[in-house]
């Protein structure tokens, strides 16, 4: 009982900071953006340019789906996959506290980054179901299509991890 306790008390204060975060950003309403059903943006003619918040944000995100392959593949700890999760939430509130980025673009990026983290709020809650790390990957794999981020060419976009029978 103490274990659940613990759990929910770390899973409130992560979506209180999550939220604080969000709410810090005086440049619109990210609010507007909660009721995104994940439905992908249309294709810009050419990739929208990124600043140096959303860069960082999203190669953290990307370094840490990578890391969460070992997850999938039975070699990493539930508590080392929370923590990448941990990871992930706060590149995105981030991304969300500093982003500035034309109505179009940030709608694009809002419609990856809310599957992302329903995703993550579901590993979350069941560290064993693994299928979450794929779904969040998938959140994020148009990502290099739509915007212009060196650090996340479109031919290293996450794959899928091999599956492995152990």
């Amino acid at each position: 009982m103490t274990t659940l306790l613990a759990r929910f008390a770390v899973a409130a204060a992560g979506a209180i900071a999550f939220a604080a975060a969000v709410q810090a950003s005086p440049r619109h309403d990210h609010a507007a953006h909660a009721a995104s059903t994940g439905a992908q943006a249309p294709m810009p003619a050419q990739r929208w340019a990124t600043d140096a918040p959303l860069r960082d944000g999203m190669g953290r995100i990307r370094v840490a789906l990578d890391e969460l392959r070992h997850h999938e593949m039975g070699h990493m700890s539930d508590a080392m996959a929370l923590d990448r999760v941990a990871l992930i939430e706060a590149a995105a509130a981030d991304i969300f506290a500093r982003c500035k980025l034309a109505a179009q673009a940030d709608a694009a990026l809002h419609g990856m980054l809310v599957p992302l983290l329903a995703a993550a709020h579901k590993l979350k809650a069941d560290p064993q179901d693994v299928a979450q790390v794929a779904a969040m990957r998938q959140a994020v794999a148009a990502y290099p299509r739509y915007f212009d981020d060196p650090g996340w060419p479109a031919e290293a976009a996450p794959a899928p991890a091999p599956h492995h029978a152990h």
